[in-house]
């Protein structure tokens, strides 16, 4: 195989349709965009327009609430800290803080607060101190040996 020998798959390129180029394309003079109107024109652009019709956005009702001063947490499962500490990522002996977390590239910032939830299985006996953690977590860390304290100077920082 030489240089001048090299091809692309066949199919595996497409030629751009040239538009506008005479009678002999057949996709000269309108170009395939039809005779006058809003869309034969440039710079046009009509999603969700329904030709005067009220559109379907408009007619179906608008619902709920988004609460403008709701706190974001960062979500960790109990699952994953048990993973980061047999991966030696997180100290078991040692609290478990938020800043300990995000140290650890567990959680990758911490927004109002880390919450903690029960999702998975915790066997080493933990020290965990975070701003909110599920009444299921706070149980499952607890029949393991270890304690989960909700902090409520972190809350307060959050805020």
């Amino acid at each position: 195989m030489k240089l001048n020998e090299l091809r692309d798959n066949p199919g595996a390129t497409k030629r751009k349709k040239r538009v506008g180029r005479g009678p002999g394309s057949g996709m000269g003079k309108t170009a395939g965009r039809g005779i006058k109107g809003q869309k034969s024109r440039s710079g046009v652009a009509i999603a969700g327009y329904e030709g005067g019709q009220m559109p379907l956005y408009q007619r179906l009702p608008k619902r709920g609430f988004n609460k403008p001063n709701r706190k974001a947490f960062a979500v960790v499962n109990l699952g994953l800290i048990q993973k980061f500490v047999d991966a030696k990522k997180l100290d078991a002996k040692k609290a478990i803080t938020e800043d300990a977390l995000i140290e650890s590239g567990l959680v990758r910032r911490k927004l109002d607060g880390i919450r903690v939830l029960a999702k998975g299985d915790v066997t080493a006996k933990l020290n965990i101190e975070v701003t909110g953690a599920s009444k299921a977590a706070v149980d499952a860390v607890e029949k393991a040996g270890g304690s989960l304290k909700v902090s409520a100077a972190a809350v307060q920082a959050a805020e």
